[in-house]
C-alpha cells in the first residue's frame, strides 16, 4: 500500500525542490601515477571507494608485497609495472585517498554503468542490459585470480562460487588479518588501526567483492548481516566510503544520466531520528567539526545533492544502521536493515545553529527484519518475561550465569528429552589422576610478547586471544593459563574457563528437532561454549544404541572451518591450511545424552557460524581436551548457531545443509570405522531407517 505524504514544514522549515545542476556534480579526478588517456582508452566505469583509506592508493607507489607497483589504464583494465612479489605487504594506514580504479571484483557483477565523478561512461557493444526502472547497467566478465605470489590461496573461493560465499570468504579473511594485525601490533606496543591495516593488504591484493557501484541489492549480502568496522563495509562492496555517510554514483536512468544516492550509514554522528524502525529521518552531510568555531550552513552538493536527486528519481537506497556496541562501551555496531525510499526532504535549523538538510526515508516494504530485530532483542534482554512463547525461563535452572531460554513457536512439544543439565565435563577419570598443565610464572597477568611466559611458549610464541578476548586463528591445541599459573584471573589468556556469556535461546525448529540461538550479537572469534557430556571409551561406542544422537567426536571439521584462519600468505608468513585429508582426529569422544548443556542443541550445517576448537585448562592430557565451541563468523541475534560435524564421503553430498544429529553420527561412525555393510551394520541401518522415520518424518 502506498504511504501518503503528511508533511507540513514548520517555521523552521524550508521545502526542497532542487534541478537537477550538472555543474554540482561531483568530479574527482584520477588518481596520481594513473595515466588515463580519454582520446584511445574508454573511461573507467568501475568505481571504488573515496574516503579514509590506508596509503597508497590513489598514488604511484603503493604497499604491494614489499615493493612499489606502478599502475597505468590500458583498454582491458590497469596493467601493472615494476612488480615484486617475494615479500610481504607493507601498508601503513593514513587519511585521505583515492582507490584506484580497476580492482579485480570476484564475482565480477557491476549493474549500473555509472562513476562517483559524474563523468559519461563509454560502454562497449555487446555488454549493456536493460535493467528495472529502465537504468542501464552491464556485467564484466570474472576476472579475479585466486594467487598471491604465483601460490593459489587456499582460503577463498573460486570467482564462480555463490556470491554469499564469495562475500562470507572476503569477510572471514579480512576479520582474520584484522585479529592477526591487532596481535602483532600489541607484541610491539604500537596503536595503529588494525582494521585498516587489513583494509589495505586485501585492497592491494584485489580481495574484495562486489568492485563498482550498484543501486539496489549487494549480491551476497543480506538483510540483518552485521559489522563492526567501517572497513568491512567496503570490502564486500555494500558502502564505499569508509568515513563519509553517503555514497552516491551518477547513473544512467533511460536517456538523461543523474547522481543519485545508493547508501547511506546512520551511525549517530548528527541528529537522526531512528526511534521507528520503518523510517528514517537522516541528516545531510557536512557543517559539523571538531572546532564549534568552524560550524557553517550545509551545502547541496555531492552527497546532499545525490540524496535530493534519489528522492525524485525514486530509487532504492541502501540503509546501515549504527547501534552501541553492548560488548563494548565505545564500540558501534552496524546492520544492513535494507532499502529504503526518499519521501520527502527540507532544510531545518540544528541545536548548534547551522541549516540541516533533512530527508525522510521509508523502508521498502517486504523485506526481513533487520534493525527491529536488533531493537526487539535487545528489549528481551532488559526485560526476559517480555519474550513470547516461553515453555520454561531457565532450562540451565541456574547451572548458567545467564537464563537460557526454552521457546516453541512451531508446534505443541513441551520439551526435549529429559537429561541432565551440566555445564561440566565428566571425564573416565578424575582430573587429580591426569599429566598437569605446567604453569607460567607471570605477576597479574600475561603479556604479549613476553618471552618468559611458559603460557605463551606453549601457544607457539603468541597469547592465542586478543584483549577482547577474541581466538585469532584456530590451532591443533590452545593452552590457556590453569591454577598452576602465577597470574589472576583476570588474564587474557583465561576466556573459556569463565563459562557461558551470552543470552541463549533453546527454540523449536521447523524441521530438525530442537535447535540453538542467541539473542546478542556474536563476533567472529567470540568463545561460544563448550561441549559438555560424559567422555567415553572410544573401544565401547554402541551401533547398537541407536537412541544415542548426541555423541560428539573430532572427526574432520568441515572446509570452511579448516579455512578459518588468517590468509597468512598475505603479509609473508608460512601458511597454516590443512587439508581434510592432513587433518588428524583426537580421540576423545563425548556423548551428552544424559548429560550436557545448550551445545547438545546445536545442529549441523554444511554453511556454518561456529566450529569447534581443543583447548586445555586444567590439565594436559592432549588427548582428551575439552571442546569449545567459537563464532566462524559475526553472528546476528537470533541467528540458529550449526557447525559441520565433519561428514566427508559421497553421502554427505546428499545430506541437507541442516541435518538432526542422529544422521550425522551415524554417517561420521561409519567413516570413522571404515568398514563396508554387512550383516550387523544392516541390521543397525534399519535401526537408523525407522528411528529417523519416526523422529523426523
Amino acid at each position: 500500500m502506498d504511504r501518503a505524504s503528511n508533511f507540513i514544514p514548520g517555521p523552521y522549515q524550508e521545502l526542497l525542490d532542487a534541478k537537477p545542476l550538472r555543474s554540482l556534480a561531483p568530479m574527482f579526478p584520477a588518481p596520481m601515477g594513473i595515466n588515463v588517456n580519454q582520446s584511445s582508452t574508454p573511461p573507467l566505469v568501475c568505481v571504488t571507494p573515496v574516503g579514509q583509506f590506508p596509503v597508497g592508493f590513489g598514488s604511484g607507489i603503493l604497499p604491494a608485497f614489499g615493493s612499489t607497483t606502478t599502475f597505468t589504464t590500458t583498454a582491458n583494465g590497469v596493467s601493472y609495472t615494476g612488480y615484486t612479489a617475494n615479500g610481504p605487504i607493507d601498508a601503513t594506514p593514513i587519511s585521505a585517498y583515492k582507490t584506484r580504479p580497476g580492482i579485480v571484483s570476484l564475482d565480477g557483477d557491476e549493474p549500473y554503468s555509472g562513476s562517483a565523478s559524474g563523468r559519461k561512461s563509454k560502454r562497449s557493444s555487446g555488454s549493456a542490459a536493460d535493467g528495472s526502472n529502465g537504468v542501464k547497467f552491464k556485467r564484466p566478465k570474472p576476472v579475479y585470480k585466486n594467487f598471491v605470489a604465483g601460490k593459489e590461496l587456499a582460503f577463498l573461493p573460486p570467482s564462480a562460487s555463490d556470491p554469499r560465499e564469495v562475500v562470507e570468504a572476503v569477510h572471514m579473511t579480512f576479520e582474520a588479518l584484522r585479529r592477526r594485525h591487532l596481535q602483532l601490533d600489541e607484541i610491539q606496543e604500537t596503536s595503529k588501526r588494525a582494521d585498516l591495516k587489513a583494509g589495505a593488504i586485501m585492497m592491494a591484493s584485489n580481495i574484495r567483492a562486489n568492485v563498482g557501484k550498484r543501486v539496489g541489492i549487494v549480491p551476497g549480502v543480506e538483510i540483518g548481516d552485521i559489522f563492526y568496522f567501517r572497513m568491512e563495509l567496503c570490502i564486500i562492496g555494500l558502502h564505499a566510503p569508509s568515513m563519509g555517510g553517503i555514497d552516491y554514483m551518477s547513473a544512467k536512468f533511460g536517456t538523461d544520466e543523474d547522481s543519485v544516492a545508493i547508501c547511506i550509514v546512520a551511525a549517530g554522528g548528527y541528529e537522526n531520528v531512528d526511534d521507528d524502525t520503518d523510517t528514517l529521518v537522516y541528516s545531510g552531510s557536512g557543517g559539523n567539526s571538531r572546532n564549534s568555531e568552524e560550524r557553517h550552513d550545509q551545502k547541496l552538493e555531492r552527497g546532499n545533492l545525490a540524496l535530493e536527486r534519489s528522492l525524485h528519481r525514486k530509487n532504492e537506497i541502501r540503509v546501515v544502521r549504527g547501534f552501541r556496541d553492548p560488548f563494548c562501551l565505545t564500540g558501534k555496531i552496524y546492520i544492513y536493515d535494507g532499502l529504503y525510499k526518499i519521501q520527502e526532504s527540507w532544510k531545518e535549523r540544528t541545536k548548534s545553529g547551522i541549516n540541516c538538510f533533512k530527508y525522510k526515508l521509508l523502508r521498502e516494504p517486504g523485506q526481513p527484519d533487520g534493525a527491529a530485530l536488533w531493537k526487539m532483542t535487545q528489549g528481551w534482554i532488559d526485560n526476559p518475561t517480555s519474550r513470547g512463547r516461553v515453555i520454561l525461563p531457565d532450562l540451565s535452572s541456574g547451572a548458567e550465569a545467564l537464563p537460557v531460554c526454552l521457546v516453541n513457536e512451531v508446534d505443541h512439544e513441551k520439551g526435549p528429552g529429559h537429561f541432565t543439565y551440566d555445564s561440566q565435563v565428566k571425564y573416565l577419570r578424575p582430573l587429580s589422576s591426569m599429566k598437569p598443565l605446567q604453569g607460567c610464572g607471570c605477576q597479574s597477568v600475561c603479556l604479549p610478547g613476553d618471552p618468559n611466559c611458559a603460557c605463551g611458549q606453549h601457544n607457539g610464541g603468541d597469547l592465542p586471544y586478543s584483549s577482547s578476548g577474541l581466538l585469532v586463528c584456530r590451532k591443533p591445541i590452545i593452552y590457556e593459563c590453569s591454577d598452576a599459573c602465577h597470574c589472576t584471573t583476570n588474564c587474557r589468556n583465561r576466556v573459556t574457563q569463565k563459562g557461558v556469556r551470552f543470552h541463549f535461546e533453546v527454540f523449536r525448529t521447523a524441521n530438525r528437532g530442537w535447535g540453538l540461538r542467541c539473542w546478542d550479537p556474536i563476533r567472529a572469534g567470540a568463545f561460544i561454549c563448550e561441549y559438555t557430556g560424559e567422555v567415553i571409551d572410544e573401544l565401547k561406542v554402541n551401533l547398537d544404541d541407536s537412541e544415542d544422537d548426541y555423541i560428539f567426536q573430532t572427526v574432520c571439521p568441515g572446509e570452511k572451518t579448516l579455512k578459518w584462519n588468517f590468509g597468512p600468505e598475505l603479509i609473508g608468513e608460512e601458511s597454516t591450511y590443512v587439508s581434510a585429508d592432513e587433518f588428524e582426529p583426537l580421540p576423545i569422544k563425548i556423548s551428552a545424552k544424559k548429560m550436557g548443556n545448550v551445545s547438545r542443541f546445536m545442529n549441523h550445517s554444511c554453511s556454518p557460524n561456529v566450529f569447534w576448537q581443543p583447548v586445555q585448562h586444567d590439565h594436559g592430557d592432549d588427548s582428551h581436551p575439552h571442546i569449545m565451541f567459537f563464532a566462524l563468523k559475526h553472528i546476528p541475534p537470533m541467528t540458529e548457531l550449526t557447525f559441520d560435524y565433519g561428514v566427508a564421503g559421497s553421502e554427505s553430498s546428499e545430506l541437507p545443509a541442516c541435518t538432526p544429529r542422529f544422521e550425522l553420527w551415524y554417517y561420521s561412525l561409519r567413516m570413522t570405522m571404515g568398514f563396508n555393510m554387512n550383516c550387523e551394520e544392516t541390521v543397525n541401518y534399519r535401526r537408523f531407517e525407522l528411528h529417523r522415520q519416526l523422529n523426523y518424518g
